[in-house]
Formats: structure tokens, sequence, C-alpha cells
């Protein structure tokens, strides 16, 4: 006889399904795991073997083999602990062999039979659902999993846990889902003292979506107005929650999280990889500009990164997605994310200063610049300069305008950009903003009066602008227009876009 229990396999963003299968035969006893299983599913055999004899059984005197079908898919994970283990028992005759027909199944074995949590589990609810199977999963993910919506979902702390529940001694209710946290956390825009236009440039950026750099010396407060950018995005909607929540899901976030409505907010260090930026590694995880899809990827001393590193950004901030290719896995991770950067103007930070400025200025600002590629700063929209914010001016400044203020207008922006543009794509796909609509949805709603264009045709001309800065400098004004609840572009949003739209950091 052959047990055949399901369950998963996760690459990238999508589950697989995998077939369990499990004979028990005569011969010298041994337990072999079959199907390219990578070294955590080879090692759990030693796991399952613990966890089926601290529920009183041993296994038989036979050989075993675990076959994971199709056999030419690679299973990474300790995820297969959980089906091998029920395969086996109802192999050995502890289950009915339809006991678990009609569910996929997930999990890691403790060595004492509970059941330990892992990464992928929503990927394998939505799988499950979308076969019209339920799902076995960890009981500290169970919230998670129910989340997902249609499929019943049976989480069992561990082995005697699930057993009494399938022998009808004691069910296990159905888990409710997981709560949504709805609050983005950080600093409120009001805490911030002074630095108006930096403030009305992150307003701007989150009103349409585009992408920010700050230069400014040490303790200006950029870092701590990058924190205060999740707060005044609108909260994700629930098919947006459901997109981010997969990504968190595959790359192991912690058990037992609530779901959250609110942007991610994503702050790698400086001494951050490639891979560690874009995705990649031994198995192609994801990376910081997944993890930070739909929310905000804030990079601080942006001149300190590497630069391969930094401009492996360039085509995710292009089109939306990252892409790893590897020799064992390829895969596509969504990426929509906007970009905040922060830089000093040199590597001292003090250019602006004579009194402190190294003696190597103004060379030393054009080394310490130069770390940035110009493709890569023609993706930014916004560049602003954030001065030196005095002791007398943090004394005597009043209170800022507060976080709840600016983040009305910048909701009433995006609600004129989710009616001027439809949302084309899969489920759970982002509303378009004005930085990232078509092209061709995006010209049809400029709408530049006369004198804004020409003042456009000067600016492409000075400034030198690329196709890409030119189309960009059009949205940017599109977005400053819609927070003056204009439909029509002025020469006022014009100058002002233009105004935020260089081609190189200050120096």
């Amino acid at each position: 006889m052959v047990a055949r229990i399901a369950t998963v396999a996760f690459l990238g963003l999508e589950a697989r399904p995998v077939d369990v299968q499990v004979q028990l035969a005569g011969g010298m006893p041994a337990f072999t795991i079959v199907g390219l299983p990578d070294k955590a599913v080879a090692e759990s055999r030693e796991r399952v073997r613990a966890a089926i004899a601290a529920v009183g059984l041993a296994l038989p005197p036979k050989r075993i083999t675990v076959n994971l079908s199709p056999a030419d898919l690679p299973k990474e994970g300790s995820h297969y602990d959980l089906p091998i283990a029920l395969g086996l028992m109802t192999a050995m005759g502890v289950f009915e062999p339809d006991d678990f027909v009609g569910y996929a199944v997930v999990g890691e074995l403790a060595l004492d039979a509970r059941l330990e949590p892992v990464p992928g589990v929503l990927l394998a609810a939505l799988h499950a659902s979308a076969r019209d199977l339920g799902l076995v999963c960890p009981a500290i993910q169970g919230g998670e999993a129910a989340w997902a919506g249609r499929s019943d979902v049976l989480a069992p702390g561990g082995l005697i846990e699930l057993m009494n529940h399938v022998k009808g001694a004691h069910p296990i209710p159905p888990p409710e889902p997981t709560a949504t946290d709805d609050h983005s956390h950080g600093p409120d825009l009001g805490e911030v003292r002074g630095q108006e236009s930096a403030k009305r440039a992150l307003e701007v950026a989150a009103a349409g979506g585009h992408n920010l750099l700050m230069i400014g010396p040490p303790g200006s407060g950029k870092s701590m107005l990058a924190s205060c950018l999740p707060r005044l995005l609108p909260p994700l909607s629930p098919e947006e929650a459901l997109a981010v929540s997969m990504v968190r899901s595959v790359s192991g976030p912690a058990a037992g999280s609530p779901m959250t409505r609110a942007r991610p907010f994503r702050a790698p260090h400086h001494s951050a990889s490639m891979p560690a930026l874009v995705g990649g590694g031994l198995k192609a995880r994801p990376g910081e500009v997944s993890l930070a899809h739909l929310g905000v990827l804030f990079l601080d001393e942006l001149p300190e990164f590497g630069r391969q590193a930094l401009d492996s950004l360039r085509q995710p901030l292009e089109t939306g997605t990252a892409v790893v290719a590897r020799a064992n896995a390829h895969v596509t991770y969504p990426a929509s994310v906007q970009l905040v950067a922060a830089m000093n103007p040199c590597r001292c930070g003090f250019l602006d200063d004579p009194a402190r400025a190294c003696s190597r200025a103004p060379k030393c600002a054009v080394d310490y610049q130069a770390k940035l590629s110009g493709p890569l700063l023609d993706r930014i929209d916004l560049h602003v300069h954030v001065p030196e914010v005095l002791a007398t001016d943090l004394m005597n400044a009043e209170p800022g305008e507060p976080t709840t203020a600016v983040a009305a207008r910048v909701a009433e922006a995006r609600a004129r950009q989710r009616e001027r543009y439809p949302l084309a794509g899969a489920p759970g796909s982002t509303p378009h903003t004005n930085a990232s609509a078509p092209h061709d949805q995006i010209e049809a709603h400029l709408a530049l009066s006369p004198d804004a264009l020409t003042l456009l045709g000067r600016a492409a001309e000075q400034l030198r602008l690329s196709a890409r800065g030119f189309q960009r400098l059009k949205r940017l004004s599109r977005s400053i227009a819609d927070l003056a609840n204009s439909d029509e572009i002025l020469p006022t949003h014009m100058a002002e876009a233009i105004s935020y739209r260089q081609v190189a950091p200050r120096n």
C-alpha cells in the first residue's frame, strides 16, 4: 500500500502541488526520501522519527520510501515534515487512507511532536482554496491561513492533538482570521520643526507615489522625514494587504504576526548586498525591494551603498517587479515601491558650511556624489535640499502641521487618481498613481495649460532632461495640480515641479 498526502512546493510567490507518497516494504530497515529534497527535507527523517516516538509509536522494521512527486521539482524547506509523518502514520495504520483526502498539509515537527511555524502558510492556504482543498497547518499560523478565505483550516498544536481530532475525541475548533493592524507606526509630521520645503516635497511624493531624494547635512531631519511618509499614505486595500502578506509569508515572517493594512517601510543598512536588496541567494528569497512592495523603501546614506547594489534597483523601480534569475531558479517578485533616499552633500556632510567643510571641498562633494549613477538619479522625481536646523529654530518654532491634516490632502489627491486611472491587471494589483500610470492614461489627463507647456519646454532644454526625465516631470506636475484640486496644470504647478527636478544632487 502507498499512502498519499498532498502538500505544496514554493517557487517565488507560486505554490505548486506536491504529492507525498509513502511506502512500507520488506527488506533491510531503511528510511529514504527521494524527489530532489534539499538538506532541510532530508533531515526530516530524524525529526519525523523522534516525533512519532514522542506520541508512543515506533517505526516498523521495514524499508520506508518517501517519494516527493513530481520528482523533477526541487523541494526546499521544513514544511514537508508533517505531510511525511502523516503519510507514514497512514501507511502504519494509525490513520485511515481517506482521513486527509481533501487537505493540503504543511508544518515542521519538533522532537516532542509539537508543530512549529513555517514560511509560506498564506500561499499554501490560497493554493488550497483555489483547488477546493482544506489546509492543515501549525496552530500558531491558523489565523494567517484562515485570513486567506474559503478553505477549511485545521490548525493543531501537535501530532497528538491532530490524532485526537481525527479520531473524534477532541475536535479542533476552526481558527479565527488574524486581526488586521490598520495603523502605521512612526513619528508625526508635526514633530518636525522647520524644513517646510522638505515637508512640502514629502507631501507631493505621497500624493503621486513619486521617488524622493533628500540631500542635507547630518542631523537635519532627513531620516525623521522619511519615517513620516508611511502615515501620509492611504492604508492598503484588502487586496493590497493580501499581496503584501504573501511576500511576508514566503520570506518567513514572525509567526502569529497580525495582518496589516499599514504600508510597509523597509530601511536596509548601507552594507546590504545586491541579493539582499533585489532578492536572490541560494533559495531565491525576496529582497528588500519586494518586502517593501506597495510601501516605502528608505535608503539612508545613499552613496554608501555599493554601486552595483544600487544600480540593481533600476529595473525594479521602472517595472515594479524584481526578477531573480539563478541557475536553479527563475522567479519574479512584486516590487512596486516608493523609493525615498537620503544623503549628505559630501563625506564630511558640511559642504555648505565653510567653517566646518573639509579642506578638499568641493572636490570631496564631486567624488562622493559620483558614486550615484545618472540612470538611477533620473528615476528619482524629487530632489530636495534639507538645510541645517539651528538650535534657536528648534526652541522657537511652533509645532508644524500634523500628519492627519497632510494625509487628508494626500487622500483627496489619491482619490482623484483612482477615478482617473482604471485599475488593470490581476486581482490585488495596486491602483495606479500619477507616477505609475501607463503612458497613454497619463497623457490623456495631463491638461497642460499653454503657459505651463511653454515652461516645460524651456526647462527640458535648459536642464537637458532625458526622455524619461521629461515624462516624469509632467507626472510630477500632475500630482502638484491634484493637491491643488486643479483639473488643469498651471504654470505655478509646473514651476514647482521643475524646482524639484534636478539632474544631480546639489553641490
